[in-house]
């Protein structure tokens, strides 16, 4: 499984438009992924969002997706994120769910619980 991070207005947007779309797929080529780990989904949510709080984690079932996944190395850390190199199908997002941090802002395993399915 793999995660990426979006605000609910980019889901609800993805929703009507029938797949998910991001940014970086223009700047970059790609979509910035994670795995459900602390080492990257809690690493770059601290990094990038803390005190944001409306959030979702989308759960991407690696084997559904349309556009093609590629784990890549970041700055020779041999830490290795998963890319997706097109628009996100949204049948290949198998769980949507609210990803809130702590009271004190930042982002930690707890943020992971309650995920729930999406129809």
């Amino acid at each position: 499984m793999i995660v990426h991070l979006t605000t609910h207005a980019d889901w609800e947007q993805a929703q009507q438009a029938g797949q998910y779309s991001h940014p970086s797929l223009l700047a970059d080529g790609y979509i910035h992924c994670s795995t459900p780990t602390e080492e990257q989904v809690i690493a770059v949510a601290n990094a990038y969002f803390v005190g944001q709080t409306n959030l979702l984690l989308l759960q991407i079932h690696p084997e559904r997706l349309t556009s093609s996944l590629k784990y890549e190395e970041y700055e020779d850390s041999g830490n290795f994120f998963p890319h997706v190199y097109g628009p996100i199908n949204l049948d290949a997002v198998v769980r949507v769910s609210d990803f809130l941090p702590a009271p004190d802002g930042f982002f930690s395993l707890a943020s992971l619980a309650g995920l729930t399915e999406t129809e």
